[in-house]
């Protein structure tokens, strides 16, 4: 058998082993591959509700009965087992939730860059040809200020369709109103129209980005078929968000 003292001398080395890992822990969560982790695993939850969002606005087409019945089966989805809007709120704390680490993660990431570049920004994609560095689309140099742009869009489009604060082209407690009131409005249609194009843009950039972080971009054939991905899921949210407003303001959707 082992003597005594043998026991005594491990016992304060697993707790300094356990001690170093809890000071590590703090440090690995904020560590740049953390940080972009968490970015495209938010976004990635993002996109899926841009998916059903813009399946539920299609309904917009099936009448009014059909939409605001789909608004109020969102409200009641879940019941008994949840309260009324259980479900709704419980998809609303996740999204905000990834909204907030989703930012925090691309200002985390942004300083990193800044700091490493003596505040001047990085010199992206340089090559011999482009020493002061290139782009190499017109999407990743849009990535910030197009989510600048969303985050406003956001704030604007929940005061409008979602809380019925503001109410341009008449305020109506239908859902389906709402909407074609709106966007029987050009201006309001053009503004919607800014902002999912950002939103396109971003989309492009974001969700290649989301899986090349991940893991997934690991040779010339997978980075090709990532870039077709992005590009049809940037395509399909943005025409997909655009092709009701567009209907409402040319006449062929309406209240009647």
């Amino acid at each position: 058998m082992l003597p005594r003292t043998a026991f005594v001398i491990q016992a304060p080395t697993v707790s300094i082993w356990r001690l170093a890992l809890r000071l590590d822990a703090a440090p690995a969560m904020r560590s740049t591959v953390a940080l972009k982790a968490a970015m495209a695993v938010s976004g990635l939850i993002m996109v899926l509700y841009l998916l059903a969002h813009m399946y539920g606005n299609l309904k917009v087409f099936s009448g009014q009965a059909a939409f605001d019945g789909y608004s109020d089966h969102l409200r009641r989805m879940g019941e008994p087992y949840l309260p009324y809007s259980g479900a709704l709120w419980i998809i609303r704390v996740v999204l905000l939730a990834s909204v907030l680490i989703h930012i925090y993660a691309a200002m985390g990431l942004w300083g990193r860059s800044r700091k490493a570049s003596a505040r001047h920004g990085g010199r992206r994609y340089e090559t011999n040809k482009n020493p002061r560095g290139v782009q190499r689309t017109y999407s990743s140099f849009t990535m910030r200020w197009g989510g600048v742009i969303i985050a406003l869009f956001v704030v604007y489009h929940l005061l409008h369709l979602t809380w019925n604060t503001i109410h341009p082209g008449g305020s109506s407690e239908s859902p389906y109103e709402r909407v074609v009131n709106g966007f029987g409005v050009w201006w309001v249609t053009l503004s919607y129209t800014i902002a999912l194009l950002a939103v396109g843009f971003h989309l492009r950039h974001g969700f290649w980005s989301a899986f090349a972080n991940l893991g997934a971009n690991t040779s010339v054939a997978r980075r090709r078929n990532l870039s077709i991905a992005a590009t049809v899921v940037a395509l399909v949210v943005t025409v997909g968000f655009l092709i009701p407003p567009f209907a409402i303001l040319f006449g062929w959707v309406g209240q009647g």
